[in-house]
């Protein structure tokens, strides 16, 4: 974070183990999973700026009461840095954000040579203690995680659900832009999800919605659709055995903005928090850290400007930003998926921290998570 945006020591890049700070307990300390190996990225920022400077609100509950939060991001593919375990089994996190990043899904499959892999060349001896921390926030009521692009595919990979599959040119290569996902019969029966999407089947859509009972069931039952900003090589391609218990699929890829469904699943509902309502282990294979474009595209000509990237990278994040021109319909639809996917959920959990942080302090805090409940009014797409 060569040009700090106001950070001023509260986001920490944890290389090692002497990186870690000891903890405080007027910080609630969250923890980034960062996967891009390296790599020059906008999600990462992206991520610590939501979680540092994006909720005006929260920040002055956070002066009022003493309280901050401070991140901490593991470097977790090139350094092999896991964070600790949920507060529950003695460590200090109760939630975690895993980022976007490059190559293949398997970093068994990252040799440096083959296109997929996009130039890394991977240890994959990261995976086992990531994969055990992750069984460890499955297991745990109180432990959340929100996973975005690279690290939906490695939890879908952790939980079995679907195997990586390079998008061949039948499917025009690369997945990059402003696309559409559809979602499921079982999103619009989610208690958050089910916000967001159709009351009813989409005009196009006719008969009674299907009883979900397979893949290709959940796919087909018309409930809208969402705007997604995407960048990916793979599909995630579900596997013939029954999903785990809690497992939810949210949404599909669409075969092209307005198309029908596509096979490959873009969001899962792996584990929900104890009163039924906020999806706790989620993740999506797009991009809703992505959601102010300006901002964006200053980050960019900022890593342009120190150097940090090529020029081939900043024009495909370019292209990328301006896909769709200045559409104030489009822009608000990509703001509305961020919400849905991303925001709303973590502005739930950090109040809830937050909150709960205070109690143990005797100290007063004026945020509830309940109120992001009652400030999310049911609309349609």
């Amino acid at each position: 974070m060569a040009a700090d945006p106001g950070w001023n020591g509260r986001c920490v890049r944890v290389r090692c183990p002497a990186d870690v700070p000891p903890r405080d307990g007027r910080v609630v300390d969250v923890a980034v999973l960062d996967m891009n190996h390296g790599w020059p990225n906008l999600g990462h920022d992206s991520l610590v700026h939501m979680l540092l400077d994006g909720d005006p609100l929260r920040l002055a509950a956070e002066r009022r009461g003493g309280i901050t939060v401070r991140v901490l991001s593991y470097d977790v593919r090139l350094a092999g840095m896991v964070p600790e375990a949920p507060a529950a089994s003695g460590g200090r996190f109760a939630l975690y954000l895993g980022t976007g990043g490059p190559g293949h899904l398997d970093p068994r499959h990252n040799d440096g040579v083959v296109p997929e892999s996009q130039g890394v060349r991977e240890d994959p001896s990261w995976e086992a203690p990531l994969f055990r921390l992750l069984d460890r926030i499955a297991g745990d009521a109180e432990a959340v995680l929100l996973a975005v692009c690279h690290s939906f595919g490695v939890m879908c990979r952790w939980a079995g659900v679907a195997r990586p599959v390079l998008r061949g040119p039948e499917k025009g290569g690369k997945s990059s832009g402003v696309l559409e996902n559809a979602w499921t019969a079982e999103a619009a029966a989610h208690p958050w999800f089910g916000r967001f999407t159709a009351p009813r089947p989409a005009a196009d859509c006719l008969g009674p919605a299907p009883v979900v009972e397979n893949p290709a069931a959940s796919r087909d039952a018309c409930y809208g659709r969402l705007r997604i900003l995407d960048s990916r090589l793979f599909d995630l391609l579900e596997e013939p055995r029954p999903l785990p218990a809690g497992a939810l699929r949210i949404g599909y890829e669409t075969l092209g903005v307005g198309g029908p469904p596509g096979d490959a699943l873009t969001m899962m509902e792996l584990a929900r928090d104890a009163a039924g309502i906020m999806p706790r282990v989620f993740g999506v294979n797009h991009h809703p850290e992505v959601v102010d474009r300006v901002r964006q595209s200053w980050l960019l000509e900022e890593k342009v400007r120190r150097g940090e990237v090529s020029a081939e990278w900043a024009a495909e994040r370019r292209r990328i930003l301006s896909a769709g021109g200045p559409d104030e319909d489009n822009d608000r639809r990509l703001r509305r998926t961020s919400e849905t996917t991303l925001l709303g959920p973590l502005r739930f959990f950090l109040y809830r921290q937050l909150r709960r942080r205070a109690a143990e302090l005797g100290r007063t805090c004026d945020l509830h998570e309940d109120r992001v409940l009652r400030e999310t009014a049911p609309v349609s797409p």
